[in-house]
This record gives structure tokens, sequence and C-alpha cells, in this order.
């Protein structure tokens, strides 16, 4: 059994030599020389040597000195120490200290008795401290309350001794009456803690006799009266009445602590609706008062447990909860925000926009640091609340529309992506919200948001003055054609530079220039004329084109979108268009744009020349344009709409089957053996019953409360170390507690002889780290010994535990050496799915610098089962909607995502291939911030992919 520890330094220096030099040290008469001597002599105590020889240097150079700090390093060299020899009795040689202790518990320093009280309280040996019992006593009336505050502690713990009730008869009643006429705050509140401990009846009968002062008490002493209801009506709950009484007295009390403290107690103890609104209007306050940003997030989780258990009552309480948005810090905005969604009902729904329409608001006017991260924030949490509450999209769709145009792509994004599903699902907005996109499209900065505002306008743009609006705005934002002119001669340089288009690109006449050798040639130098479009419709467009600029840059798939954008307003223009002649003067002037921008992307002017899909895409709207047939047009004017409808049905989908399971909880069945743990109830628990019940859920993560599946999966996870025919037999089993690793180890002697020194030597490769230092045992023969390994883990990566048992014989003075069989953690330990919005995924694809590459080496043949087998050996989550996952094509193409423990990222994106014979090719790219976790996922898929394992 592993002994307490109350004092834990760590020190590598240890050689053999290091004891002597203490040893002259403490000899010495220098004082710092003692103390420096003291301190390493502690620290090799704690870290495992024994040092016996230094007992008596210490009993003797030590002891007497006056000096603070030595006698302050001596009770911890003496708290350290082993008292008690192998059969339990305490060592002779420890009555040796007891005449010092003595000493100390009356000497007329106050800080040398009290440092001596508090070393009292860690003793645990009756024979030591009995003979000290009336100097301890002596001190409760001390002067001074700190000896007075410390003597107490040491009655306390002397009264908890296995005998001493005997030794101390009397102790609760001398406490009493000393806890009726102190005054320090501090040792009145240790009084009063000694009662609660070891008398509780008396500390009841003292708290209901001075029920009237407890408001008037101190901070310290009121906190221990919290603890004490807490346990009383715990074992009484019929008295609860009379305890509640005194907790909301308290809830006015001065100290935040005793506030938060309250109000937790309170919910634990009753659930009656004005309780737990009183700890609500608690919290709330708390949130507003404190500027501690760490206190805001611990009441935001305790009023996230309210909304759990006292939905009703937190629901009306939204509104103070949201009052937390005015601090800056986001992590508090996010939770609040979070909290709040989940408290909307069609009552408060009004009130929680206007707030975040507010805030949005707030957004724009100030200039702060991460203010685009927060109105990305407040976008989704409006975005979610319409799509709730459709009545309320109206009111909240129009000011959004407004950051189309946000410096922050991401918040941009996340607008128009709102504004696309509202358009869908509130038909009654759309000839309001296309309209208003039309208007506001020039503002539109960024490529993506282009994209996304131009199919919603292909879409959505269905009567003749949206059509015609819509190729209008499009055309203003790309400006005149052509977007550059080509190289004309140089005698015409002149007349081309009155005749060149408004912002393009063109080409300077042929001039010379002066070359390195000296010689003459001539060069043509590309240059972007000024950026302004005349002629153009006041308010419409106030600065140069958005489209032209992007695509001048040389973003091509932007130019492939506003291409078939234009093609669907065109063929929708053919359906409500009466006149021939318009509609062919839109489709000539459609394709001017498109062959403009063929004519772009071939040119040498730009870095970079049209990409082949780019290309392609443009090509078959041309095409498409120039021959149009029923069925072509029916896919491009209903199925992308089709498509996108489902999109949205599959989605809302997904959000249901998660509430659904999230609501659904775990029963035991019928057969199991009775637990009385299962016969709690968890969900209505609150977090201070939680907290009571953590002694017993770190019994059953460390394998205490076995049962008898337990058992057999531990059979299961236990790893052979050595041999069956070495003299010493060993196994292991590891446990793993997310950032540490314990290694139960089962060394056995089959042997006729005892063991001595028997050394379990560990060694570890990766971001694992040794926390002990090995211990000597001595093994008796066919006896077996348990030792336990603590690993501590940095980060998620497959590691290796190595090493060997070391022990000698009677017989042979050499050592022995077994060496043990590696142990491999398994990554799979700190992996776990999780889910990332897709445009969160996409920028850590883009931002994540280490990449794995594996290639699909596999005997599955089906695509679908292939990418369930890697889900399964990976644990990770596939955020690729099963509906992208259906019908037959020969490929397949999924994101995978997983976060470790230590809060590191894994994406994985499989894309494979089914080939004419029926096996599969691709590959399966791993991508992290970390080199470990895209090595050790790399491995594992390599090892796990073929299948059938």
């Amino acid at each position: 059994m592993e002994k307490s520890c109350s004092l834990l330094v760590h020190f590598d220096k240890a050689t053999p030599a290091l004891a002597n030099e203490i040893k002259e040290a403490l000899e010495a008469n220098d004082d710092s020389l003692k103390i420096d001597a003291m301190k390493k002599a502690i620290m090799l105590l704690l870290n495992g040597e024994t040092l016996p020889q230094l007992f008596i240097t210490i009993i003797r150079y030590v002891l007497p000195s006056e000096d603070h700090t030595i006698q302050k390093l001596l009770l911890l060299y003496l708290e350290i120490i082993d008292k008690r020899d192998s059969s339990g009795k305490v060592l002779p040689e420890m009555i040796l200290i007891c005449q010092n202790l003595r000493n100390n518990l009356q000497h007329p320093n106050e800080y040398i008795r009290g440092v001596t009280l508090r070393f009292l309280c860690r003793l645990n040996e009756t024979e030591i401290v009995e003979p000290l019992i009336p100097s301890v006593l002596s001190n409760l009336e001390h002067r001074h309350p700190f000896i007075r505050r410390n003597a107490i502690l040491a009655v306390m713990s002397i009264y908890k001794l296995p005998q001493g009730e005997q030794l101390l008869v009397d102790a609760p009643e001398m406490i009493e009456k000393v806890l009726s006429s102190e005054q320090d705050a501090s040792a009145k509140r240790n009084a009063f803690l000694m009662l609660f401990t070891c008398a509780q009846d008396r500390a009841v009968n003292y708290l209901l006799t001075h029920v009237d002062n407890i408001p008037e008490w101190g901070e310290l002493l009121q906190m221990v009266v919290l603890e004490l209801i807490r346990k009383v009506c715990r074992t009484n709950r019929g008295e609860k009445g009379k305890y509640i009484k005194i907790i909301i007295s308290l809830l006015n009390a001065p100290s935040t602590a005793v506030i938060y403290e309250c109000a937790g107690t309170l919910v634990s103890l009753s659930s009656a609706p004005t309780a737990i609104r009183a700890a609500a209007n608690t919290y709330c306050q708390l949130l507003l008062s404190q500027s501690d940003n760490n206190v805001k997030l611990i009441v935001l989780d305790r009023l996230n447990e309210l909304k759990s258990s006292h939905r009703d009552i937190m629901v009306e309480m939204i509104m103070d909860v949201l009052r937390a948005l005015s601090s800056p810090n986001l992590d508090i905005r996010r939770k609040t925000i979070d909290i709040a969604l989940e408290l909307i009902t069609p009552r408060n729904i009004d009130e929680v926009v206007l707030t975040l329409k507010k805030e949005v608001v707030k957004t724009q006017s100030t200039e702060l640091e991460r203010n685009g991260e927060y109105r990305q924030m407040l976008v989704q949490a409006i975005h979610s609340c319409a799509i709730k509450f459709p009545e309320v999209a109206s009111t909240v769709v129009h000011l959004l529309m407004d950051f189309l145009g946000d410096s922050n792509v991401a918040s941009a994004m996340d607008v128009i992506v709102f504004v696309r599903e509202i358009i869908e699902t509130n038909p009654k907005l759309r000839v309001s919200i296309i309209t208003r996109l039309l208007d506001t499209f020039y503002q539109i900065r960024a490529a993506r948001v282009c994209s996304c505002a131009l199919w919603i306008i292909g879409e959505y743009c269905l009567s003749l003055s949206e059509v015609e609006s819509g190729i209008s705005t499009i055309k203003q934002c790309l400006g005149d054609l052509p977007f550059y002119t080509a190289p004309e001669e140089a005698e015409s340089t002149d007349s081309s530079k009155k005749q060149q288009p408004v912002n393009s690109i063109t080409v300077s006449s042929r001039r010379p220039a002066i070359l390195a050798d000296g010689t003459y040639a001539t060069q043509s130098a590309a240059s972007e004329t000024a950026m302004s479009v005349p002629n153009l419709v006041p308010g419409t467009l106030a600065s140069p084109g958005n489209l032209r600029s992007l695509i001048l840059t040389g973003d091509f798939f932007l130019g492939a979108v506003v291409s078939c954008t234009l093609t669907k307003l065109v063929l929708r223009l053919e359906e409500v268009q009466p006149y021939k002649l318009e509609v062919n003067k839109a489709v000539a002037s459609v394709l001017l744009i498109m062959v403009s921008m063929l004519q772009l992307g071939q040119s040498s002017f730009l870095p970079h020349p049209i990409d082949n899909d780019s290309y392609d895409r443009i090509v078959l709207c041309i095409r498409l344009l120039c021959n149009t047939g029923d069925d072509a047009r029916k896919i491009w004017l209903e199925s992308c709409r089709q498509s996108f409808v489902k999109m949205l049905a599959d989605k809302q989908f997904r959000e249901t089957e998660e509430i659904k399971a999230k609501a659904q909880t775990s029963h035991a069945q019928p057969d199991d053996l009775i637990d009385f743990y299962h016969l709690k109830s968890r969900k209505g628990m609150s977090q201070l019953e939680l907290e009571d019940e953590v002694q017993d859920d770190l019994k059953r993560a460390t394998g205490e409360f076995t049962k008898d599946a337990d058992d057999a999966n531990k059979l299961n996870r236990i790893l052979q170390l050595t041999g069956f025919s070495d003299p010493v037999y060993a196994e292991a089993y590891v446990t793993v507690h997310h950032y540490d690793i314990v290694l139960d180890v089962t060394v056995i002697n089959r042997t006729k002889e005892t063991l001595q020194n028997l050394c379990l030597e560990l060694a570890t490769m990766g971001d694992l780290k040794l926390v002990e230092r090995p211990q000597n045992y001595t093994l008796a023969p066919e006896s077996s010994r348990q030792i336990r390994a603590n690993i501590k883990v940095s980060s998620t990566e497959t590691g290796v535990i190595f090493g060997n048992i070391v022990y000698e014989t009677s017989n042979v003075h050499e050592r022995t050496v077994v060496v043990l069989n590696d142990i491999h953690i398994d990554i799979m330990d700190y992996i776990s799915p999780a889910t990332c919005a897709d445009v969160a995924f996409r920028n850590m694809w883009a931002e994540f610098e280490w990449e794995n590459k594996v290639a699909v080496n596999t005997i599955i043949q089906d695509e679908k089962e292939f990418l369930n087998h890697i889900i399964k050996s990976t644990n990770m989550k596939c955020l690729t909607a099963p509906s992208a996952l259906d019908g037959e094509c020969g490929f397949l193409a999924a994101n995978l995502y997983a976060k470790s423990v230590f809060g590191e990222d894994a994406l994985v994106n499989v894309s494979i291939e089914k080939q004419v014979d029926g096996k599969l090719s691709g590959y399966i790219r791993i991508r992290s911030k970390t080199q470990g976790i895209a090595l050790s996922l790399g491995d594992k898929i390599t090892l796990k992919q073929k299948g059938g394992s």
C-alpha cells in the first residue's frame, strides 16, 4: 500500500558522495551550510533515498539550533522520515525528538510554537504525541492568535488518532469553551471545524444557538457552517427547513465566496422553485459583479447545470444570463450564447434576438481585436434562432446582410450561408432578400462569399424584373469588356491609349529598353488602368467591380461560377421574357463575357493560366446557351434546387438524431447484478452531489470496484513481459487515464531462492516520461509482488515502454538481468470521435503543416465497407453526410475528424476509386498540427487498412 505524502519536491541530483557532503555540512558551525544540507537531505528522502546515517547527525548538530529556517527544515525532515520499523513499532530513537518538541511548544518565540503545532497535525504516532499533550493544551490560551489557531488544529488531529479519544476525553467540551470566548476569525473557524469533524452534535447546537449572529460571522466560519449544513441535511433530510433559512440569510453576505457556496448548497438541498430561483439569481449577480474571467466561466458552468435540471426556471433568467455578453472575453461570450440558445422559447425569442442584434451593431461601431470572431459567433447564434423560429427571420436577415462585405471572411461566409438557408425555408422573404442581395452585392469582397451569393441569385431570381436585375448587377460588377486588349503595333500606341476600355489590362507599345550588355531591345509592359466604371446607375456601384477585381487576380473558379449563374439567368429569361429579341441580346452579351474570360485565362498577362476545370465549365455554359435542350434546362433550373433542399433536410434530420441521442439515457439490463450506485439517478444530481461521488468514481476508474465483466476485461488487457521459463515472471496491466499511464506489474519469483535488490527498471520512447524512480525490493522464494509505475503523457503519439528486471541472489553476487517485452501505447486510447463545421475543417486543412499520405492497400472491394473499416479502426467520426455517400459510381471521398484528450485535431481525407479488376486504389491523407499524431495515425491506418482483422 502506498504511503500518503504531504510534501513533494522533485530532485534529480543523487550521487553516492552526496550523503557524505551533507553530513559534513551539517556538522559545520555555519548556519547557511546547514540550511543547504537540510534541503538536499529532504529532497533525497522525497525521491526514495533512506539516508539512515544522517539521523543521529541531525539530532546532535541541527536539533539545538535556534535559527528559524533550520527549525522549519528540521520539522519537514521529521515529517517525511520513516518513524516505524518493519514490524510497525515506533523506532526507539524517535523518543529523542520528544523533548525538543516539548521545548518548542514552550518556546518564547511565537513562530517556533506555531510551526511545531502545525507539525503535530501530521504526526500519526501516538507514542510521540502523548507526552506533548499538556503542552499543546496550554497553547489554547496563548495570547497570540497564530498559536491558538494551530493549537486547535493540533488538538483536532490528536483527537482523530486511533487512540485519540482516550488521550483527550474532554477535547470537544474544551474546544466549545474556546469557541465561545474566541475573537480571532481564523481560530474561531478552526474551533468550529474541530467540533464539526469530531463532535457534530455540539457544532449543530452551537449553530442553532447563535443562528441570529451567523450573518455577522467571518467568511471562513461561514464556509464551515455551509459545509456542516450540507453534511447534516444529507444524513437527516427531515430537518432541511431550518437550515435552508440560514442559507438564504447568507445569500446577502458580503463575501462572494460565501454567496457562491450558498447558491450551490441551496441547489443540492432543495428543488423548490423559490430556492432554485434564488440560486440562479445569485449566480447571475456573481456573473456581473466579478471581474475574474475564470470565476465567470465557473459560474456559467453552474448555470448550465441548472439549465439541465431546472430548465423552466432558467428560461425566466435568460436575459440576466445574456448580460454576460458585456464581457470582452470570447470564451465567456461563447458559453453564454450556448446556454441562451438552449433556453429559447416562443415567449422570449423576440427579446433574445433583439439583444443579439444590438451586439452585432456594437461590433460594427467598435474596433476590438477579435471583433470579427465575435460577430461570426453572433451570426451563427441568430442563424440558429431563425431556423428554430422562422417568424423572427424577417427581423434579422436584412440586418445581417449589411455584413456581407465584412473583412472577416468567416463572418461574411456565415451570413451568406444563413441567407441561403432562410431564402429556401421562408418563401415569403424571397423577394425582399433577393432585392437586398442585388443592392448590396457590390460590397462583397471575398471570392467564396461571392460564389455563394451568385448561386442564390441564379436559383431564386424568378420574375422578369429579378432576372434582368440579376444580369445587370453581374455585368456592372464585371465592368466593360474585354478584360484586356491584345498587343498592337508601336505606331498605333496613341490611338489605343485613347480608345482602351476602362478597367482593363492593356499592353503598352514597344519601347526601347537598355539590356545588361548595353544593347537595345523592345519590351511589353502590362499595366492595369485606373479602376473606375463610368455611367453607373446611381446607388448601385460606388467602387470598382468586385467581380472584375477578383477575376483579374486569377480567380477563374469564381469566373466559372459567374458563367453558371449567368447561364441560369438567361435560361430563366427565356421562360419569362415574351420578346425573343431581348433574350437574344442577353444571350449575346453573356456569351461575350464568357469568351472574354476564356481569352483572359489563356493570355500570358496573368501569373497563372485558367485551370482545366474552370475552362471546361465555362465552355459547357457556352455550348448550352448555343444549343439548349429540355433535359439540360430541367437539370440547370430544377435539379440544383432539389439537391439543396435534400441537403437541408438531411442536415435537419442529423440534428434531430443528435438531440434524440443526447436525450437517451442508459438503463441497466434486467438480468444485471444489482449495483446500488445505479439506483441513484445521476440526471437529477447537482454538481455538489456529484462531487460527493468522486471517491467512488475514482475507485471505479482505478479498478477497485471490479465486477465479473471488469475482471474479464482486465484479463484480456494483460501483457506478458517475460517468458514462462525465466526465473522471474512478470506481467503488466496497462491503465490509460488521459494524461498519465499506470502500469500494474505483477512480479513472481519462480525460484527457490530469495531475490534481493530486485528492481523494475523502465525506459520510454516518445512523448512519455517516467514520474517515479525505481525502488528495490526483496522477494521471497515463490512469492509475488505488485509494482506500480506511473508514466506521464504529453502528446498524442504512439509510445513504447521497455526495460528489464534486475536482481541479486545470495549465492551469485553478480546482478542478473531479465529483459522485458516492449509495451506499445496505442494512439487510439487518446483519440475520440468529434464533430466540426465544414468551414472549420477546410480552414484547419489549409493551416496544418504536417501531412501523412497513406496509399490504399486492402483486400476489401466495396468502397463503403472500406470507409466503415477505416472509421472503426481509427476511432474517428465521418463528417461527410450519409446522403452524399449514396449511390454507386466507383468513387468515394469522405472527411473524418477526431480530437485527442490534449485538444489536438486529427483530420483525415479518404479518396478511393474502384478499378476495373474490382480492387480499390487511392490515398488516405492525414493532417494535424503536430507531427506525432500524423505519423502515429498513419502507422495505425497502414496496419489496419487491409481488413479482416
